[in-house]
């Protein structure tokens, strides 16, 4: 295939590393889709068929197409086909109920739709919940890559820019909704330079890309990467440890991204002993530091985890810690990748403090986002200037290592998912039998961290805990929903209008400590960072 000659897209666009790939090495493989394998001139031939078809649509620079899909090739094209006509692509998540999914199409507003068959109930049911009609088309080359359908207000053809929006992925802040944070063309080839000089991947690298791709680390760590060089990515759809485990194997993975959770399953897994692991030379942890003990595991079979931190708003990485550095620096998650910059500040006085600290993090850099997606407000309570607040406490030491300490904010991680209590707080008290609710993470063996809620039922109601349990299912994603309620007759404030969380959380506890309870609705097929 002749490919689109030099364009005026901007240099930092990410739609060229396909296009220059597919040139260089049109029969490497570049997607290995459950067996099922792409090479780069195929996937470039159709990305650059899709990104045409929506251009002749009326679909360019300002619009937004939102899709509900698993990992999968389709997927993959789709996003290069967005990436190259300056389209924004809004991965939403195939976990959310339908009432929080139709919430987040709200709040994208996208042009259109784009479904893969598995997900089509759960995207009908969310579109009813719509105040407007939204054109939807099935992912792959018998839905939209067939044909497109008109748009009702087209844009007018451009070159790409660098400043054009490439991904809006949305993620859970302190507030009671999700936020759309903007990341653009420029973002992620910040973010994937910087990765490619800290911990580079070859064109022999083989990829285990098991992350969910509506997180942003399915996109920016390690994936977008290896095809810029030109690797193999091996997508498998859910995390099911005996199955990653023979991908292992089988492939000869050699890079891969996990959580600790998904990390602590595998070794736990009784294939764990005999499976050979010996291929892998890049395995990046996120989401939560890894335990030591974990970590011992790994490093037992020759495995060097490199352990790292990161937000949706910086694209997402901003620490590492090598596997050199690892054992002088336990629970430690490194320091800052090539291109970004860090501080740490006083969270009383907001002055930057020097040497061996503890403070806020802020960080700064060509990787931090354009703000979030239409709200001007939360974007503005989140920078400082040029500066992102992470809202996490961190201690660095006097080698400059930086290690989390806590989270101001009141987000909590459970298996690799940001939860943030004020949504499910939200989500509990439209019961009209629950006055009030606040939730809290507390920490989980397996998950890292689980919610527990603490409600006020209105005066002489007669409320059950699986009755709270089945109304939070109801509106809730599985990893969200508490494992523990516990019914109170009030909630203790530090003042008037703020809520003692720190008390509710050594009481949380307390309460866990006696009464571990299972977890069923955390499945491991959803975990993720």
């Amino acid at each position: 295939m002749t490919w689109p000659a030099e364009s005026d897209d901007g240099a930092h666009t990410i739609g060229r590393w396909l296009i220059d790939r597919a040139s260089r090495s049109p029969q490497r493989t570049a997607v290995d889709d459950r067996g099922v394998t792409t090479d780069y001139a195929t996937l470039a031939a159709r990305a650059v068929a899709l990104a045409e078809s929506l251009r002749r649509a009326g679909h360019g620079a300002g619009d937004r197409i939102a899709t509900v899909s698993g990992n999968s090739t389709d997927h993959v094209v789709a996003f290069f086909a967005c990436a190259l006509g300056g389209i924004a692509f809004v991965p939403l998540s195939w976990r959310l109920t339908p009432r929080e999914l139709a919430d987040q199409l709200h709040r994208a507003d996208p042009v259109l739709l784009l479904v893969e068959d598995e997900h089509a109930a759960l995207a009908g049911e969310a579109l009813r919940g719509l105040d407007r009609a939204l054109p939807v088309a099935v992912l792959g080359t018998t839905g939209v890559e067939a044909a497109v359908a008109a748009s009702a207000s087209p844009r007018p053809r451009r070159p790409v820019q660098d400043d054009d929006p490439l991904l809006v992925v949305f993620t859970s802040g302190s507030e009671a909704a999700p936020k759309g944070v903007v990341l653009t063309h420029a973002n992620c080839f910040w973010n994937n330079l910087a990765l490619a000089q800290a911990l580079p991947l070859t064109q022999d690298d083989v990829v285990l890309a098991m992350l969910p791709q509506f997180h942003i680390a399915a996109w920016n760590c390690q994936p977008l990467l290896a095809w810029w060089v030109g690797a193999t990515v091996v997508l498998e759809r859910s995390f099911q440890p005996a199955r990653v485990l023979q991908l292992i194997a089988e492939r000869g993975v050699t890079a891969m991204m996990g959580v600790p959770t998904q990390y602590a399953l595998l070794a736990a897994d009784r294939e764990w002993p005999t499976t050979d692991v010996s291929s892998l030379r890049l395995a990046l942890v996120g989401g939560a530091t890894m335990p030591a003990p974990l970590h011992e595991q790994w490093t037992d079979r020759g495995v060097a985890l490199t352990q790292g931190y990161g937000l949706t708003e910086a694209a997402p990485n901003v620490l590492h810690l090598s596997s050199e550095e690892a054992a002088a620096h336990p629970g430690a998650v490194g320091r800052p990748y090539p291109h970004v910059s860090v501080r740490i500040v006083d969270p009383e006085t907001g002055l930057p403090l020097d040497g061996d600290a503890t403070g806020e993090l802020w960080v700064r850099g060509p990787s931090v986002f354009a703000g979030y997606l239409g709200d001007g407000a939360a974007t503005a309570r989140t920078m400082s200037g040029e500066w992102l607040r992470t809202g996490d406490l961190v201690h660095r030491d006097a080698d400059g290592v930086f290690r989390i300490v806590d989270r101001i904010k009141d987000i909590f991680i459970s298996g690799g998912e940001n939860v943030a209590p004020a949504e499910v707080e939200h989500a509990l008290t439209r019961h009209p039998l629950i006055e009030a609710a606040a939730v809290v993470g507390v920490p989980d063996p397996v998950w890292g961290e689980r919610g527990v809620a603490f409600v006020v039922a209105t005066p002489g109601a007669a409320l059950s805990t699986d009755e709270v349990l089945a109304h939070a299912r109801r509106d809730l994603a599985g990893f969200k929903v508490p494992t523990h309620v516990e019914f109170v007759d009030a909630l203790p404030r530090a003042t008037i209008e703020k809520l003692a969380r720190s008390r509710l959380r050594d009481r949380a506890r307390r309460l866990i400590a006696g009464d571990r309870v299972a977890t069923p609705d955390h499945e491991t097929e959803g975990v993720g960072p």
